[in-house]
C-alpha cells in the first residue's frame, strides 16, 4: 500500500513538470491564484487561535552594553566642530572682559589683544564695533573678526586676527561697503522714536522721516497715536553684516489721517556730482525755502503762543518757540542768508540773527556759543552755534523766531507754506517711472508692517 502511495505520488510530480514545460504561462496564474486562495486560508486558520489578550505576558529584562558606532581612533581623528558667537563693542571693554562675553577663554588671546598696537587703537574701548569670534570645543580663540565703518565714505574697516600656531597675527583691511533694502513700518502709540524702536529701525531712520516730512508734519506737536508709516532705507553692510544705516529710499506717513509721500530722486545731468533730493510722488520736491527746525528732531518744550514767562513773572506773548535741548546741541540756521548779527543782546543772551530774502529774519537765541559772524554768508542747514542758557534762561534751551518786516510769525507754518520746485520737464518721464516702482514697494512695507503688527 505504501509503495503504491510512493509511486502516485511521483507520478503526479512528473505530470506536473510535463505541463509546466508546455504551458509555462497557465501554471504561473493558476500558482498565483492558489496563493492568493492560501492567503485566505491562512486567516480562516488563525481565526481560530486563542484570543492574543488570554495570552500568558512574560517581562525580560537584559542589559546590554552600548558600543560606539566608530571606533574612538576615528572619532579622535575627526575635526572640531568651530563655534561662533557675535557681540558689539563697549566703551568700557578690556581684552578680558571682550573675549568673556564672546565665551573665549584663552589667556595667550587675552595677552596677545593687550599688546598689540592696532587692537589697542581701533578696537579696544571704542563702542559699537560688530566682533565676531570663532573658538574650538575647548573655548580657544581660533579666529576673531571686527568690522566697523568710521566715515560715510562707502567704506568699512576690517580688523581679522586669526590663530597661527601657538601664535596670534592680526590684519587691517578698508573694504568697500555694500548696500541692500529693507523695508519697515510701525504705529505712533506716543512718539516716533518709540514706534521705530518697536520696528526695529535705526534711529537714524528715525531722524531722516522727520526730516523728510518735517515741512508738512510738525513732529513735535501734531502726531497722534494711530498714525502710522511705511519705509523703505538701505543698508549697507560689510561681510553681510549691516554696519550703518544708509539713505531713505521712499517713506509713506500717515498723520490725522491724511498721507504723505516721498521718494528720493536724482535728475540726470551733465555735472559729475548732480544733486539728489526728496519729492511726492507726483514730482513736487520736499525741499522747502525755510527748513520747519533749527534743530535735527528734537522735543518742543513750548509752542508758538502765549505763556506765563519764568523770569519776569508775568503773562506776555511768547514769540517763537523753544526747543529744550542739552548745552552744547548744534544749532543750523534754517535758509539760506546773512549773518546780520551775533553776539550778546539784553535777555537773547548770545544770539544770532540772519537775514534772509524777502525781508525776512530768524533769531537763535539763549545759544552757548557762536559759530558765525557778522556779514558771513550761510546756507541752509549751517551750523550756528550751540544750544545754551545765557541771558535770561531757566535752563537750556534754543529761543527760535521767525520775523517778516519786523513782524513775528509762527515758524512752522512759514516752512509749511514756504515754495517748492517740481522736477523739471525733462525727467518727469524717468520720475514717474520710478514713482510707480516707489509705489510698489511702499505697498510691500505697509503689508510687512501690518503683518508684524497682528
Amino acid at each position: 500500500m505504501k509503495h503504491g502511495l510512493t509511486s502516485a505520488v511521483e507520478a503526479c510530480f512528473a505530470y506536473v513538470r510535463d505541463l509546466a514545460q508546455r504551458h509555462p504561462q497557465r501554471i504561473t496564474a493558476v500558482m498565483a491564484a492558489l496563493l492568493v486562495g492560501g492567503t485566505g486560508a491562512t486567516f480562516a486558520v488563525a481565526n481560530l487561535a486563542p484570543d492574543a489578550a488570554d495570552l500568558p505576558v512574560r517581562t525580560v529584562v537584559e542589559s546590554l552594553p552600548l558600543q560606539l558606532v566608530l571606533p574612538e581612533a576615528t572619532l579622535a581623528a575627526l575635526p572640531a566642530t568651530p563655534l561662533y558667537r557675535s557681540e558689539l563693542t563697549r566703551s568700557t571693554d578690556t581684552a578680558d572682559s571682550l573675549l568673556k562675553r564672546l565665551g573665549v577663554f584663552d589667556p595667550a588671546a587675552a595677552a596677545f589683544l593687550r599688546t598689540n598696537n592696532q587692537v589697542q587703537q581701533m578696537l579696544l574701548g571704542r563702542a559699537g564695533r560688530n566682533v565676531t569670534a570663532e573658538v574650538d570645543g575647548q573655548q580657544s580663540l581660533l579666529s576673531l573678526t571686527a568690522r566697523w565703518s568710521p566715515q560715510d565714505d562707502g567704506t568699512f574697516k576690517r580688523l581679522s586676527i586669526r590663530k597661527q600656531g601657538a601664535d596670534f597675527t592680526a590684519q587691517l583691511e578698508t573694504l568697500p561697503l555694500v548696500a541692500s533694502t529693507r523695508l519697515g513700518g510701525g504705529v505712533i502709540q506716543t512718539s516716533l522714536f518709540a514706534a521705530t524702536d518697536d520696528a526695529r529701525l535705526p534711529d537714524a531712520i528715525a531722524v531722516q522721516l522727520a526730516e523728510i516730512f518735517s515741512g508738512d508734519i510738525d513732529f513735535h506737536r501734531a502726531l497722534r497715536k494711530g498714525d502710522h508709516f511705511s519705509v523703505a532705507y538701505e543698508t549697507l553692510e560689510g561681510d553681510g553684516e549691516p554696519l550703518r544705516s544708509g539713505r531713505v529710499l521712499s517713506a509713506e506717513f500717515v498723520n490725522a489721517g491724511k498721507a504723505h509721500q516721498a521718494m528720493w530722486f536724482r535728475e540726470p545731468s551733465a555735472a559729475e556730482a548732480a544733486k539728489g533730493g526728496y519729492y511726492t510722488l507726483e514730482g513736487e520736491s520736499l525741499r522747502r525755502a525755510f527748513l520747519a527746525s533749527p534743530m535735527e528732531f528734537s522735543r518742543v518744550s513750548s509752542g508758538f503762543k502765549m505763556r506765563f514767562h519764568p523770569i519776569l513773572q508775568k503773562w506776555r506773548a511768547h514769540l517763537g518757540v523753544d526747543y529744550a535741548a542739552a548745552t552744547g546741541t548744534s544749532v543750523r540756521t534754517v535758509a539760506d542768508g546773512v549773518v546780520d548779527f551775533a553776539g550778546v543782546q539784553n535777555g537773547f543772551g548770545n544770539v544770532v540773527m540772519v537775514k534772509h530774502r524777502n525781508n525776512q529774519t530768524t533769531v537763535y537765541a539763549h545759544l552757548s556759543r557762536i559759530g558765525v559772524k557778522k556779514g558771513q554768508t550761510v546756507s541752509q542747514g549751517q551750523h550756528i552755534g550751540a544750544v545754551g542758557s545765557t541771558g535770561w534762561a531757566t535752563g537750556p534751551h534754543l529761543h527760535f523766531e521767525f520775523r517778516v518786516n519786523g513782524v513775528h510769525h509762527d515758524p512752522l507754518t512759514i516752512a509749511r507754506q514756504s515754495e517748492s520746485i517740481p522736477v523739471t520737464a525733462s525727467a518727469k518721464p524717468l520720475f514717474d517711472k520710478a514713482a510707480a516702482q516707489v509705489r510698489a514697494q511702499l505697498s510691500a512695507a505697509a503689508q510687512l508692517s501690518l503683518a508684524s503688527a497682528e
